[in-house]
């Protein structure tokens, strides 16, 4: 769900839907979808708003992102395709949930990644402590170094 989401769904996934969807309360759907139009409209500052003052991203291929301004500048550049987030594990206790999810391109059946949030109510509406995120194709090996010159 970083800027590497963009990249990511247009690969093939490597496997469909492995674990089936679940559902969540209102309030922690509407954090989804809030974060499936934000990212379609390509709305930076719209992500950065879905989260806590202190929260962090921890983008795929980026080094962590705190707080609103750093998570905005993480996911500049990112989104700008129409994204499907579904649940396939919720837990909560107090003003804490997780929520364990898959995500892909919209109107498409297979998964291109996966991703946890941290979600925290803060004067009664839950925004993201946390979110992480990766996709599901293997990741290859880095690039060799260059051939040292002989000599």
């Amino acid at each position: 769900m970083a800027p590497v989401l963009a990249a990511a769904l247009n690969i093939v996934p490597a496997a469909a839907q492995s674990l089936p969807s679940v559902s969540v309360p209102p309030e922690v759907d509407r954090v989804l979808r809030d974060y499936e139009k934000a990212w379609a409209a390509n709305d930076a500052r719209g992500l950065a708003a879905l989260f806590a003052e202190d929260g962090m991203a921890l983008p795929s291929n980026q080094p962590p992102a705190r707080g609103r301004d750093s998570i905005a500048k993480a996911y500049s550049g990112g989104g700008g395709m129409p994204t499907f987030l579904r649940v396939i594990d919720y837990r909560a206790s107090g003003d804490l949930a997780t929520v364990v999810g898959a995500y892909g391109p919209a109107g498409q059946a297979l998964d291109a990644g996966k991703f946890v949030l941290v979600l925290r109510k803060v004067d009664g509406r839950w925004l993201i402590a946390a979110d992480i995120e990766n996709a599901n194709m293997r990741m290859g090996p880095p690039p060799r170094p260059p051939p040292k010159p002989a000599g």
